[in-house]
């Protein structure tokens, strides 16, 4: 995915950003100490804990995942509306709805502060939807991997924090890693 259009994803951003609540968009990304977000499109680490996580704070809500995000997952995520974010017209997922630009999730699907829209990677799809972002739940495991994802820089000075957990390395989790939750302090979309 490309930021083509970008002027009409910001025009939507804005729009929802006048809404009591904000957009209603969360991120949702679990990170190495460098932003590793995956390698070879898959996860670098099992950590069920932080997998239980996810599945509690996304449950019920729509997810929203880039195709070759969604075909690691190999199915839709039960319990929560799946949405496949494609630039292939004829792509098709059982159980799940295809949207083929940002904006169309944004009108779709966009939520509200106590339903949030979730937006659970790939990368592209995060960087694409990190401007339009009024939250970011962040896991940062407590090591580093070889990867070729990344999740996307963001500003401290943009977001406030308001929740931290840190977890140790357990029996079932071979890493220590911190739940973060931020929200955002700035504008939006173009604010900087």
């Amino acid at each position: 995915m490309t930021e083509e259009g970008g002027e009409t994803l910001q025009a939507i951003g804005r729009k929802l950003r006048e809404r009591p609540g904000g957009t209603g968009i969360a991120m949702i990304a679990a990170m190495d100490r460098n932003r590793v977000i995956g390698v070879n499109n898959t996860i670098p680490w099992r950590l069920p804990g932080e997998q239980q996580y996810f599945k509690r704070v996304t449950m019920g809500h729509t997810v929203v995942s880039g195709r070759l995000n969604y075909e690691d997952m190999k199915r839709p995520l039960p319990g929560r509306r799946n949405v496949i974010l494609t630039r292939d017209k004829d792509y098709a997922a059982p159980g799940c709805e295809i949207a083929g630009s940002a904006e169309d999730v944004l009108e779709r699907y966009a939520g509200d502060e106590n339903s949030p829209l979730f937006i659970i990677g790939g990368e592209q799809i995060y960087r694409l939807f990190m401007p339009v972002a009024d939250r970011l739940y962040v896991t940062v495991i407590d090591a580093e991997f070889e990867g070729d994802a990344y999740f996307p820089e963001f500003h401290a000075s943009e977001w406030t924090e308001v929740s931290r957990q840190e977890v140790k390395a357990d029996e079932y989790n071979s890493f220590g890693y911190t739940y973060l939750v931020y929200k955002r302090r700035t504008s939006g979309y173009g604010s900087r």
